[in-house]
């Protein structure tokens, strides 16, 4: 791949020999595009712009919000209209956040070369990946990205690394016939491949269309007010014409309202009514909330792809952890040397430095180049490359005559393997291999070194001798992340369940879990993992580890564990975690993983350190549970509106409010405080439920505020204090609901510190000081009341604010702390 990237386009005059001699020819190529077998990839997803805007802007709910707005600026009514700004806040919002996620998955890409190496009219050349056609023969080498899927022609110890898209680490030997998957990259030898799938159809791009379709990840506290707005648009249209009725009965019926023009005055009302019944502001605030959280974990290097994933992580009660690149860092380390005789051989150490120096050395015998310098002594007569197939390597270095000596690198199992009159059968072999198994129970890679005395190995003959004498086993193990076994044990201290999946060998992961805190046995094979959906919700719900699973595999698994009612989160760094991670309800990628898997995911650790995450869910408690605290606010706003609304429209009394009116009311009592409020530091714990206790409290509460009003109104009425026009009734209305509206405020923002108290006292101050000024009273239509009325609005508040007290005691003890 970083060949690709050094050349330009260019024709290499190289003739090619054998099944693959001459590839396509111009006018093949030529063909094969024009019907289309080309390697481009549609990067539409399912959400075009047009469909995004659509989907935030022309709904019901803004169409009634939109008509109401419209409507109030005919009547030459403006001051009345400025709910119009937090509807277009919301839309706006909306809009933004989804197209953001539209152009992450538009840029989703699981190939990363810009060049691919074919075969053509007899001659290498380099292409486009896009110019790829079906049957083109690729011409691969240590270092490229397979571009297409393709069959191999001609194999030269090709090896390719699939960990990307398969999750396992060690790399699949290719010989003639075996396929390449587009995506994974040749790490050893060369070859020849045909082309057998290209564009849509490749391996790579259905793993991408799968990650593109779109999705918004599960919020409660979204899904929550979606609820609410969905119940609201079905209760508005009843409740309006209530409303309406009782604005035109109130002003004489329909007739003499018509006709002395008191309808507009009337439309008026019922546009507060209706209007009043929205929480808007809680809906922005939300975005609001979430979008802070965002700026505030990008400043601990996590990237927020999707605001509501803020929330995510404190719901989730299911972790699932890739292991490469999440709990290791997705490279080997050099562990140590394990002598089988003493003295050992002597040469053994300089042998390992020349393995370790070889520049065809795999990327274990790399590992050894700090430990073992090769001095550059005695010349190497021949070596042989590793080969995943052959699972060994050696040098054979020429002291002279029998002198002649061959070291061999590679697996105990393979290296010591019975030969006939041979190594293998004595008791010192079998004791070899107990050793090295138990190193491998361990959860550590181990590598047999020994030699065979009077012979040479060479790469056209890469035989093992009959007698091989083993001296030394190696250690190599993955290197875990120093943050992952404090991180496993806060969540596990937070009730979070842990599940370790990954497409290594189910041994390898349980030993690597074990050794970051996990109390676990063996792994569970993915293999034999069950079809059925119930019976695999079982081996989800038994089992911790999880080994040799495929990608779709990952994302059966996801869907089990949500089937069985988890909410569940998804760590992972390769391509074969892009499904599990669009799956699941929170995606998280480290800054090392795979393009595709940055775009899919909802979060990003922008520094790979996987401590992060206790401050994002710190984070997401925050935003939860403050949204919960201001919901109960806006809730009973709603709840004390569609009361109110209906009371008076059925009693026939004229609704007691100017739209203006309830936005000054809502602006001090709500709107501002919960600005404040949804910001402020809170780490209480996520408990499932929040509409429900939001609702548990605000329902009540409306109706005590209704009850207060109600009251007001008809001891206005009875006792003629009325007659004098609607203006200081309203304004003893306005004062009712405000007492009462932080009265509410002081309820919800308990336990008081000095920053809540603050908000408090600042809104009681601005309340006193907007009565009392000139212009406030102008514009919101607004004065204080006659003596009669303003006791009567006070004991109204007082006996309100007594009830929502014990209202306030008695959600305490039904929903604790």
């Amino acid at each position: 791949m970083a060949e690709h990237r050094r050349h330009r386009p260019e024709v290499v005059h190289r003739r090619v020999s054998g099944p693959a001699a001459a590839g396509l020819s111009r006018g093949d190529v030529a063909y094969r595009m024009s019907s289309g077998l080309d390697n481009r990839v549609p990067d539409a997803t399912s959400r075009s712009l047009w469909e995004i805007v659509r989907a935030n802007v022309l709904t019901l709910f803004n169409a009634i919000v939109g008509t109401s707005f419209i409507f109030l600026l005919l009547l030459g009514s403006w001051q009345d209209a400025l709910f119009g700004l937090a509807a277009v806040g919301n839309a706006v919002i909306g809009v933004v956040q989804e197209y953001r996620a539209k152009r992450s998955l538009d840029r989703l890409a699981v190939l990363e070369a810009p060049l691919a190496r074919v075969l053509r009219d007899g001659s290498v050349q380099e292409i486009p990946t896009a110019d790829v056609v079906l049957d083109d023969v690729l011409v691969l080498r240590a270092g490229d990205q397979v571009t297409a899927d393709a069959s191999v022609l001609e194999s030269g110890g090709l090896e390719s690394d699939e960990s990307l898209l398969t999750g396992e680490s060690d790399p699949v030997d290719k010989e003639a016939g075996a396929e390449v998957l587009s995506g994974s990259i040749i790490v050893a030898g060369r070859g020849t491949a045909r082309v057998v799938r290209v564009g849509a159809e490749s391996f790579s791009s259905k793993l991408a269309a799968d990650a593109k379709r779109f999705s918004l990840v599960n919020s409660e506290i979204r899904n929550s007010l979606n609820r609410i707005l969905r119940w609201l648009t079905w209760a508005l249209l009843p409740v309006a014409l209530i409303v309406a009725n009782g604005e035109m009965q109130s002003r004489g019926g329909w007739q003499e309202a018509i006709a002395s023009g008191a309808w507009t005055s009337a439309m008026v009302g019922v546009i507060a009514s209706v209007i009043a019944m929205i929480p808007l502001g809680l809906v922005l605030l939300s975005s609001v909330a979430f979008a802070v959280g965002g700026v505030r974990l990008a400043g601990n290097k996590v990237l927020v792809q999707e605001l509501a994933a803020v929330e995510g992580l404190a719901r989730v009660d299911v972790l699932c952890l890739d292991k490469t690149g999440t709990l290791t860092e997705g490279r080997i380390i050099f562990d140590g040397v394990h002598e089988l005789a003493e003295p050992a051989e002597p040469g053994w150490e300089h042998a390992l430095g020349w393995f370790a120096a070889d520049p065809e050395a795999n990327a274990t015998s790399r590992c050894l180049e700090s430990d073992f310098e090769h001095d550059g002594g005695t010349p190497a007569v021949s070596s042989v490359p590793f080969s995943s197939a052959r699972k060994w390597s050696s040098v054979t270095f020429d002291g002279g005559g029998p002198r002649r000596r061959s070291w061999i690198l590679g697996a105990p199992e393979v290296v010591l393997a019975a030969r006939p009159g041979g190594a293998g059968t004595g008791p010192a072999t079998g004791a070899v291999l107990d050793r090295a198994g138990r190193l491998a129970a361990s959860g550590l890679r181990t590598v047999l070194l020994a030699y065979a005395d009077g012979t040479t190995i060479t790469a056209n003959d890469p035989t093992l001798p009959a007698k091989v004498n083993p001296v030394v086993v190696l250690t190599f193990r993955e290197q875990i992340r120093p943050d992952a076994r404090q991180t496993l044990e806060y969540f596990r201290d937070e009730g979070v369940e842990l599940k370790i999946i990954s497409g290594d060998d189910p041994r390898t992961v349980a030993a690597i879990a074990r050794s970051v805190g996990l109390d676990i046995g063996d792994g569970y094979d993915a293999r034999k993992l069950p079809e059925d959906p119930q019976r695999l919700e079982e081996v989800m719900g038994d089992n911790t580890v999880f080994g040799r699973v495929s990608p779709h595999q990952k994302k059966d698994m996801v869907g089990a564990l949500q089937r069985r009612g988890h909410t569940v989160a998804m760590t992972g760094d390769g391509v074969n975690d892009v499904l599990a991670l669009k799956e699941a309800d929170l995606g998280i990628a480290m800054n090392s993983a795979a393009p595709a898997t940055k775009a899919v995911a909802r979060l990003v650790l922008l520094d790979g350190r996987f401590d992060r995450l206790p401050g994002v869910v710190a984070e997401g408690r925050r935003v939860i549970a403050n949204i919960e605290r201001v919901s109960k606010l806006f809730l009973s706003k709603t709840a004390y509106s569609i009361a109110i609304a209906v009371s008076f429209g059925l009693l026939n009394l004229q609704f007691p409010f100017l739209p203006r009116q309830l936005s000054f009311t809502d602006g001090l009592t709500i709107g501002i405080p919960s600005f404040f409020l949804a910001l402020m530091a809170n780490t209480r714990r996520y408990r499932p439920g929040f509409l429900r206790r939001s609702l548990s409290f605000a329902i009540p509460a409306g109706l005590i505020v209704t009850g207060a009003l109600l009251g007001l109104n008809l001891y206005a009425t009875s006792s003629g204090a009325a007659d004098a026009g609607p203006e200081p009734l309203q304004s003893a209305s306005v004062l009712t609901l405000s007492v009462l509206g932080l009265w509410i405020l002081t309820v919800v923002s308990r336990p008081l510190d000095a920053r809540k108290l603050a908000v408090v006292l600042a809104m009681c101050a601005s309340l006193v000081i907007l009565l009392n000024l000139p212009l406030a009273q102008e514009f919101f239509h607004l004065a204080w009341p006659p003596a009669d009325l303003l006791r009567a609005a006070l004991v109204a508040a007082v006996g309100g604010g007594l009830v929502l007290e014990l209202l306030a005691w008695i959600h305490s003890r039904k929903f604790p702390r």
